[in-house]
């Protein structure tokens, strides 16, 4: 799977060296030239939609928190390591999943109860990208005045739309991870740290208990649902300061498809090459030049790359601490 991924990666990283060829050179620049120090504001300005969907996180984890012991600030910088490791590093979209449960564990909440938060989250954050692709795809065929694919596309989402719920029923009403902690044994032997981290059994009644909540899972919906519908303004932002002006309706459009086609190939690290030909491929379709298309994918790099090292460095550094720490407690 490594092996494939970084394939993936080359593959991409490829693929970004010749549409970075074929496009103006000299257009790319006078586009960052007019923005100039301008893009600086797109750093705090992520920081918006990703708050809104810590707040949606925290509604699904205050349940089994009800002293905040993983406060809002303290989720959001997890958050942020979350995101940094999922976009930069080359963890199939899952890995960062797994550092947050165990830096939601070290607030003192309970594993299977972090567990079971992140992973209703994620399962509301596959239904809450598919209504923003969904409204995406719309929007986009609305504004190339294509109404005759209207009908074809609506079907198309309306047969995609029983996976997401299929996996909450399943979740719902099933024993997914007792059953896959019942087959790591068998596979592993016995007991092992695999096993004492998946916690079949805790974990499947935290998710019973949290999927039973509706209003709670509506409420962190409708947060993420905005972090998504925000998070594309900072693609209308990016456009105005590189001087290429649209409507906000445009950059929904263009963010819906485009982070739909990278969630789709998740296999390639920090969807290299998949976000570049998307943001090419559907912003020519509402009249955006294809230069000012690659402008835009390397100021989302830009601002991943500014907004996400910084939160992975924390990490190391509190990581490193907490090693110190433990072998100056085991030396007393």
């Amino acid at each position: 799977m490594k092996r494939l991924s970084y394939l993936a990666g080359f593959i991409g990283l490829v693929a970004v060296i010749a549409m970075v060829v074929r496009q103006d050179g000299d257009a790319i620049l006078n586009a960052f030239d007019h923005a100039g120090w301008g893009l600086l504001w797109l750093l705090p300005f992520h920081a918006l939609p990703l708050l809104l969907d810590v707040i949606g996180w925290r509604m699904l984890l205050a349940p089994s928190d009800p002293e905040g012991r993983a406060s809002i600030p303290v989720l959001f910088w997890i958050a942020s390591i979350r995101e940094a490791c999922n976009r930069l590093l080359p963890v199939a979209n899952i890995g960062g999943e797994i550092v947050g449960i165990r830096l939601v564990k070290w607030r003192g909440v309970d594993g299977a109860a972090a567990a079971a938060s992140i992973v209703i989250e994620v399962l509301l954050t596959l239904l809450t990208q598919y209504l923003f692709t969904a409204l995406g795809i719309v929007l986009l065929i609305a504004l190339i005045r294509n109404v005759g694919a209207l009908d074809t596309v609506l079907i198309a989402l309306a047969a995609s739309l029983p996976l997401p719920i299929g996996l909450f029923m399943l979740l719902r009403h099933g024993r997914v991870f007792s059953r896959l902690e019942e087959v790591a044994e068998k596979i592993l032997g016995g007991r092992s740290r695999l096993t004492e981290l998946i916690n079949g059994k805790n974990l499947d009644r935290d998710i019973r208990r949290l999927s039973s909540s509706p209003w709670r899972l509506i409420g962190s919906c409708g947060w993420q649902f905005s972090g998504f519908v925000v998070g594309s303004v900072e693609t209308w932002l990016a456009l105005e300061l590189l001087g290429h002006s649209v409507s906000v309706w445009d950059a929904i459009a263009i963010e819906g498809v485009t982070q739909a086609i990278r969630n789709i190939i998740f296999i390639v690290p920090a969807g290299i090459g998949v976000q570049e030909g998307g943001l090419i491929l559907f912003g020519s379709m509402i009249g955006l030049p294809p230069d000012a298309g690659m402008a835009l994918s390397l100021v989302k790099r830009m601002r991943e790359v500014g907004f996400g090292v910084p939160a992975l460095i924390s990490w190391h550094w509190v990581e490193v601490r907490r090693l110190a720490q433990q072998r100056c407690d085991e030396t007393v």
